[in-house]
């Protein structure tokens, strides 16, 4: 497929509005305490009887921090007392076991995930323990053909982390970068030379580590577009497989931790979109391609040649080359997918804690998908991780009439099908390049739930 990508700064400021990133659809602003536990059970163990059962995937929080970053929206907890990952971690082992009994031996996990928080602030006795009682409730892969992934802090590796991850059974390293001027990590409070950053590196390489991802973070402050290329130099010359160009998004009311950062020192509008603007054309010189979104990755990475062969997907944790997987989602805070349903554990350690003592599965919300959802959340699927939409494989699938069901939506594509954005002939809609940085307002066409009243603050701004 075309993988390329023009930038329109005209077309990219009247389209920037805070919207959904749709990790799910429906979105986790519909997810409601009415479905439980017990719901999350029987879906559990009825996905066992399907003909062909997925695997899974297992993605695991670990939400602790020895520090926090000013910019951070994660769900964590910061403490320099390494003792209290203890008494979580018991928790979570005992929350694996819950989950273990629901589904069948048989289905192999082909993807595992920690993620955080800062996943190497847990000891090296305690991260193999936890992936011994993983195993000991759930069948991992032996041979170093799952997709086994880390979040990695360079600043808390020790000289063995990496071969100890390694050994695990990890094969992708996830590493936060976020910017490497001096400047910009003073004000978000991460110091990180790029010493760090390229020992890890250097490291990961030399331990047979499949892929390694670099977070960048744009927006930031005291960030200008010659500090950010001088970034983007010293990343390149790294070589990661993938890059994720994330947008700081200043959401103060919500994320407490940003209120320590002074608005006054963030780039303005247009300077923000240059630096963007700077990285989007640095990294694509570089080699690497637009996946969707905020994510690059060389050509021959699992996520461009998935794409390629259009078997992309959307999940939680981003973009995914596993459309086929239930995915389960232990910890705090962490989200599930299983079946045609969403749910989430409970967001609070102390209420965690006390929904595993009582042995419960902590979860406090979610949602059972209907029809309707499930076709929106098809046609959102794959615009919004191929670019192109063949709507006469929807009515097929769907038994609709596309142009009848969706003629309201249709309409609303008029404009932006006139502003260059996509095109919309009667067997498919497919984004332009210039339209590939907007997917996610193309996408809010489709979403059911959205309403011009909803309160903006749910979302980041879209660029």
């Amino acid at each position: 497929m075309d993988q390329t990508l023009v930038f329109d700064p005209e077309l990219i400021q009247r389209y920037d509005s805070p919207g959904p990133r749709y990790t799910s659809y429906p979105t986790a602003v519909q997810f409601h305490e009415g479905f439980g536990a017990g719901d999350y059970r029987a879906i559990a163990r009825r996905s066992n009887e399907d003909p062909i059962p997925r695997p899974l995937s297992l993605y695991i929080h670990l939400p602790f921090c020895n520090t926090v970053c000013f910019y951070c929206a994660c769900n964590k907890v910061v403490t320099k007392n390494r003792g209290r990952a203890g008494p979580y971690l018991e928790r979570v082992h005992r929350e694996i076991a819950l989950h273990g009994v629901l589904y069948d031996r048989d289905r192999p996990v082909d993807q595992l995930h920690w993620g955080g928080g800062t996943p190497t602030f847990i000891s090296h006795e305690q991260m193999c323990t936890l992936m011994a009682v993983t195993s000991r409730y759930f069948t991992l892969h032996n041979d170093d053909s799952g997709e086994y992934s880390i979040e990695v802090d360079p600043r808390e590796v020790k000289a063995d982390t990496i071969a100890l991850v390694r050994d695990l059974g990890f094969n992708r390293l996830s590493l936060g970068v976020q910017d490497l001027d001096p400047a910009v990590q003073a004000a978000v409070n991460r110091i990180q030379p790029f010493e760090l950053t390229a020992g890890v590196m250097e490291a990961a390489r030399q331990r047979g580590f499949h892929s390694v991802n670099l977070d960048l973070i744009y927006g930031l402050p005291r960030q200008t577009q010659e500090s950010f290329a001088s970034t983007l130099e010293a990343v390149l010359a790294l070589d990661p497989d993938r890059l994720a160009l994330y947008n700081y998004a200043h959401l103060p009311a919500l994320f407490k931790t940003q209120q320590q950062i002074n608005a006054e020192e963030l780039p303005p509008p247009e300077e923000k979109l240059a630096i963007l603007r700077l990285a989007i054309e640095r990294l694509t010189a570089g080699g690497y391609v637009y996946i969707g979104m905020d994510h690059f990755a060389k050509p021959d990475d699992e996520l461009a040649v998935a794409q390629r062969n259009g078997k992309l997907c959307r999940n939680f944790q981003g973009y995914s080359t596993h459309a086929d997987c239930d995915l389960i989602g232990i910890g705090v805070s962490a989200l599930s997918q299983v079946g045609d349903s969403y749910c989430q554990n409970v967001r609070d350690l102390e209420t965690y804690h006390h929904r595993i003592d009582a042995n419960e599965i902590p979860i406090f919300r979610g949602i059972e998908l209907g029809p309707d959802d499930l076709l929106r959340r098809e046609v959102i699927t794959r615009l919004i991780c191929h670019f192109v939409l063949e709507t006469k494989a929807i009515e097929e699938r769907y038994g609709i009439r596309f142009n009848h069901y969706f003629s309201e939506e249709l309409s609303r594509l008029a404009e932006m099908e006139a502003d260059g954005l996509l095109s919309v002939t009667p067997d498919r809609i497919e984004v332009s390049p210039t339209g590939r940085l907007l997917i996610r307002n193309i996408c809010t066409v489709f979403d059911k739930y959205l309403h011009p009243r909803e309160p903006a603050q749910r979302f980041s701004r879209m660029v």
